[in-house]
């Protein structure tokens, strides 16, 4: 079975310090998010709108680069989207979230 086309390559700038944790088995996971802007016309006047999203980066490299990755910075990130899904405790209902799983940072 032939899988489909999962790839995404985001350019922006760093919206938080990186977050660094490490799983169960040791692994460094890195979380941040980008924030990037796009411009579109509204009438006769253009409007910029920003755009936010969330990554993680897994293994040795996010460990490596937590140090110089901080909050305003300008980066390029290639990777896959993840949808995370889950019940929330409290009402009951179906959650979502969808972020980029890196495999590679610039």
């Amino acid at each position: 079975m032939a899988s489909d086309l999962n790839s995404v390559t985001l350019v922006g700038r760093l919206t938080r310090d990186v977050e660094l944790k490490y799983g169960t088995s040791g692994t460094a996971i890195a979380n941040f998010s980008i924030a990037s802007n796009q411009s579109r016309k509204q009438g006769d006047q253009w409007v910029e709108e920003a755009h936010y999203f969330d990554c993680v980066l897994l293994g040795r490299r996010a460990d490596a680069l937590q140090r110089y990755l901080t909050k305003g910075q300008r980066v390029g990130v290639l990777g896959t989207l993840q949808q995370d899904r889950w019940q929330d405790k409290q009402s009951g209902q179906n959650r979502s979230k969808i972020r980029v799983l890196v495999n590679d940072i610039q």
